[in-house]
């Protein structure tokens, strides 16, 4: 193909992405009202802690446009979970004739187990994240009423949320490039020591807050995969050398 050829293809998939990222945040917009609910929950859940008498566990708007900016926000990160696997897909579609026959065997399943950590990563954020606002919340003491604004709550939510995702796509980004040859376990063990230091500023970036203990529930996990993932490599150089 030539030059032109492949700027025709990319405006093709990017199309294709784009459409599927618009109709599925036409869909996000259209069961908000839900999914807020299942936002709320995890406040919901530290609010009970924090306070055990009952109350209602509401948040609060204080711009007249914030109840439709979150709803957009929210809206779009809907998109991009909802047409996620079109997006990977077309992204797939495009890179494949640059790839060797066994990479373009490895990428599919890849692009399916990636939709799957991403979620497995904000299932898991949805778990950790009452536990760390309770924790954050109850650092004020008892003097001190706490009131939340939506756009607040629901950035640090979907921030957070999205960081987990990304971050549960770690191994298979190493495993990957164990497996087309790019890198070892030998590689990974040496780096290990420099590795753990940008994990620790990588999770100081991504995380909404600057507290300690969102950084640790980042940084563990992130530190936990790339030990997985030597141990991934080593598994697969020994399966490599008893073929030969």
């Amino acid at each position: 193909m030539s030059l032109l050829e492949h700027l025709v293809e990319l405006r093709s998939r990017l199309s294709r992405a784009a459409l599927a990222l618009v109709v599925g945040t036409i869909v996000g917009y259209l069961v908000f009202p839900m999914v807020l609910e299942v936002l709320l929950e995890p406040f919901c859940r530290s609010q009970a802690v924090l306070d055990p008498s009952g109350g209602e566990c509401n948040l609060v708007a204080i711009r007249p446009m914030e109840p439709f900016s979150v709803r957009m926000k929210t809206s779009v990160v809907m998109g991009l979970f909802v047409g996620g696997p079109v997006i990977f897909y077309q992204l797939w579609r495009f890179i494949t004739p640059g790839l060797t026959r066994k990479e373009r065997r490895l990428a599919l399943p890849f692009v399916v187990l990636s939709q799957i950590m991403f979620a497995v990563g904000m299932v898991f954020a949805y778990v950790v994240i009452p536990q760390g606002l309770r924790i954050l919340l109850g650092m004020a003491g008892d003097r001190v009423d706490i009131f939340l604004t939506l756009d607040e709550y629901i950035s640090f939510f979907l921030t957070t949320s999205v960081a987990f995702g990304l971050v549960f796509e770690l191994p298979l980004v190493l495993i990957f490039l164990s497996l087309v040859g790019v890198i070892t376990a030998a590689s990974l063990r040496r780096a290990r020591p420099y590795a753990m230091v940008a994990i620790v500023v990588a999770a100081a970036i991504i995380t909404p807050t600057t507290d300690a203990i969102t950084l640790m529930l980042m940084a563990g996990p992130m530190a936990l995969f790339y030990e997985m993932s030597i141990g991934a490599a080593w598994l697969i150089e020994r399966r490599r050398r008893r073929r030969r």
